[in-house]
Parts: C-alpha cells; structure tokens; sequence
C-alpha cells in the first residue's frame, strides 16, 4: 500500500540495486515491492523494473528507473544521526566503500549520486553548544573534517 507521502528517487536502471544497498545497510530499512513496467515506456522495455518501494530508516521511499536524464544533487540529502564513532564509520565507510565518494563536513555520495549526511549527535550537539566561542570552535573543527571525528569535535568544543 502507497504511503500518504513517499520520497521518490530517480535511478538510471539500478533502483532495485540501490534499495538492496540501503535495506542491507541501514537499519529500520527494507526492500518492499518490485513492480514491472506493464508497457514499453522512454528508458525501458514491458517487463523491465519500473519502480521499487523500499523504505530507509523507516522513511517510505520509491526508487523509479527513469533513465539517464536527471541526476542526483546535494540538494536533496539524506541525514544520518549517528550515536558513537563506531557507527559513524561503519555507515560513512558502507557508503564509501561501494562505489561512493567522500566530501565534506560529514557528507559523503553513494555510487548512485545521492548524498547522505552521516552526522554524530555529538557534532548537532557541539555547534549548538550555549557558549558561542565553543561552538563556533566545534564548527571550524568540523570545516576541516570529511567524516566527522567525534573526538576532535569535542576536544576543540573543550577548548
């Protein structure tokens, strides 16, 4: 059954590859359905997939095999909050390590283009911190970072 607000998510023939990646890779997330293209249509044949209905992270998403034409951007992310370094690793490198690319700041691509913030809480936490200056010196740590190194953040939010 269709949720009431879906996210949909345009690949390029690999939307069952891409929500086997994230169903294997994040928790609270699965692969749903499969659904096949009852006709020819611009990017596939009748019987190829279509759509794929997947959830990350608890989130209802649907993958659509759109073809070549539009390519993901930062300017749609996902954003991960992370509880300890360990998960923050594991995650940043699942993503990484497939065919991915890092950035900056906690940002990383997967190998289909979308983006994913892979956020501490200990990060949200150090650049919201009531004294200005250890916040301001938790945000200049984290401009310096890739992946986010928890106990950098917190060593410079020290002082």
């Amino acid at each position: 059954m269709m949720s009431k607000n879906t996210i949909c998510l345009w690949y390029d023939g690999t939307a069952l590859e891409a929500a086997q990646f994230y169903a294997s890779t994040f928790p609270d997330s699965a692969v749903h359905a499969v659904h096949r293209a009852p006709g020819d249509y611009p990017s596939g044949k009748q019987g190829d997939i279509l759509t794929v209905e997947f959830t990350v992270m608890g989130i209802p998403c649907l993958g659509l095999n759109g073809g070549p034409a539009f390519k993901h951007s930062e300017a749609f992310s996902f954003q991960v909050a992370t509880d300890d370094q360990a998960e923050t690793d594991r995650l940043w490198s699942a993503i990484v390590d497939n065919g991915g690319q890092e950035s900056a700041c906690g940002w990383c691509k997967d190998k289909w283009g979308l983006s994913w913030q892979i956020t501490p809480r200990a990060l949200v936490e150090a650049i919201e911190d009531p004294d200005p200056a250890a916040a301001q010196r938790a945000f200049q740590a984290m401009m310096e970072m890739g992946k986010i190194d928890i106990a950098k953040i917190e060593k410079a939010r020290r002082g």
